[in-house]
Order: structure tokens, then sequence, then C-alpha cells
């Protein structure tokens, strides 16, 4: 069995160029048709006319080939456009079937449980510091975390966990802060059975000018699959920024990398976030613990 794969947007935007050429070599043999159908003998005398009138029935001979190859053309384009847009439709009619299918089955777990069977969580709406939603049962992929609330120093949102099959969320990253710490970052969502751990959100820049805070913590990052799947790495611990003299922000603690799974590597750690001052950089994050059968994670760098 012989099978075809066909992008319909790929094919509907070829067809203006393939309708551009068939204009293109009409134009060029309009242009050549008056030189090339009656060619006008050199002399009065027989040879030459004899050869004028050869030349110019091969000119005439490949002006109707060529009519004959523009209708080809327009015949081609035509089916050509036609084409994409049956392929575009059969792929709607065949999502929306499937869609219709999934939510039939999605609504009863959902409804005892929270959480649909099959489908990616949602994500966190940025600068309120929601958690991403987790994904389904079976398949799906954690939502992201949103971001945390800026100038306030909002925590970021925890990554939603993955199903059996999926990734885990990325966590939302901390808010800056100009009244003290900067927020938190979310924790990467965890994988299950196979699929990789969402990083760690990183921590939010602090600009206050209250000595002694700091920048937000790095979120850890998200275990891996059992089976298969990467841990996800730390977040970045938050700058200490101060925008005055005699300012002393020190940095935020990066995040621990997530544990790996039975054949993989702990995630790596974050990096600790830079200070400002005589306060102190933040320290790097723990790497996770690898798998049975695996390495641990890297630990992050100091700020």
């Amino acid at each position: 069995m012989s099978f075809v794969v066909v992008l319909p947007d790929v094919l509907g935007a070829v067809v203006p160029d393939v309708a551009k050429l068939g204009s293109a070599l009409e134009a060029a043999n309009a242009a050549a048709a008056v030189q090339t159908t009656g060619m006008v003998a050199a002399a009065e005398d027989e040879v030459s006319a004899a050869i004028a009138a050869l030349f110019s029935s091969h000119g005439q001979a490949y002006q109707a080939l060529a009519a004959r190859a523009a209708g080809f053309h327009h015949a081609f384009v035509q089916a050509l456009g036609a084409s994409a847009g049956a392929y575009a439709a059969s792929e709607a009619a065949a999502a929306s079937t499937l869609q219709s299918l999934i939510d039939a089955i999605n609504a009863p777990v959902q409804a005892a449980t929270g959480r649909p069977l099959i489908g990616n969580g949602a994500d966190g709406a940025p600068g309120t510091g929601a958690a991403g939603a987790p994904g389904g049962w079976l398949i799906g992929n954690g939502g992201n975390g949103g971001s945390g609330a800026a100038g306030a120093g909002g925590a970021g949102g925890a990554g939603g966990a993955a199903g059996l099959i999926g990734n885990g969320g990325a966590g939302g990253a901390g808010g800056s802060s100009t009244v003290g710490v900067g927020g938190a970052g979310g924790a990467g969502g965890s994988a299950w059975l196979f699929g990789s751990g969402g990083a760690g959100g990183a921590g939010g820049v602090n600009t206050s000018i209250v000595n002694g805070t700091t920048g937000g913590a790095g979120g850890a990052g998200g275990n891996a699959g059992l089976f298969a799947g990467a841990a996800g790495a730390g977040g970045a611990g938050g700058a200490g920024l101060a925008l005055g003299p005699g300012i002393h922000l020190g940095g935020g603690a990066g995040g621990a990398g997530g544990a790996g799974g039975l054949f993989s590597n702990g995630g790596a750690g974050g990096p600790g976030g830079g200070a400002t001052g005589t306060a102190a950089a933040g320290t790097g994050g723990a790497g996770g613990v690898g798998g049975l059968f695996a390495n641990g994670g890297v630990g992050g760098v100091g700020g």
C-alpha cells in the first residue's frame, strides 16, 4: 500500500507561483509571435521566399503547441488549487471528528477527577502566578506556570504534571520586586513514565531599596519519566540590582535540578543570582539525583 503525505498550506502557497510561471511563458510567446510566424523574405527570389515560408511555418507550429501547453498549464493550476482545498477540507473534517471523539472520552473523566484522559494542560496566565494545569491522565503535557506579578515580587506558578506519556510544564518566572525580595520561580512539572520534567522558573529580580533583601529563588526542575525523558533543570536565581549608591542586594539561590528516571541523568542545578554592594551572591542549585543506571545532575554555579 502506498501513502501520500500532503501539506495543504504548502501546496496552496505554490499555486500562485506556478500561475506566474505560466503567465511569464505566455507573455514571452506572444512577444515572439510576430517575428517568428510572419518572416519576411530576405530577397525577392524564390529561394528566399521558400526559406521565409519554412521558418514561418515552424513558428506557427510552435505557437500552436504553446497554446496547447498554456491550456494544459491553466488546467494544472486549477487542479493544484482544487487539490489543496480538498486536502485542507479533508484534514479539517478528520480533525473535527477526532476532537469530538476525544471530547466524548474526556468529559466523564474530567467530571470525575478534574483532569482529562487525553490532552495538554492549560498554561497559567502571565502575571498571575497561576499553576499550569496537569496533562491528561493517559497522554498529555502539563501546562506552563504563569509568571509572578511584577513589582510586588509575586511567585511564579508551578508547571503542570504530565500524564503517563508527556512532558511536565515549565515553572513560571518569579515577578520582579521594587519593595523587597524578588518572586520565587515556580517548580517544573514532573513526568510520569515517558517524558521530560519541566524546567524550573527563574527567580525575580530585586530592584528595591531595602538593604539585605535578595532576588527570588529559582524553581526546582521537574522529575524525568520513569523509563524515558530528561530531568528538568533548576531555574536561575534572581539578581539583586541596586539602582542607587549604598544599597546592598543579594542574589537569589538557583533551583535544584529534577531527579532522573531509571536511565536518565539528574537535571542541572540553576545558577545563583548576582549581587550588588557587599551582599552575598546566590548559591547555585543542587544537581538532581540520577537514575539507577545514570548520573546525577551538575550543580549550578554561584552568582
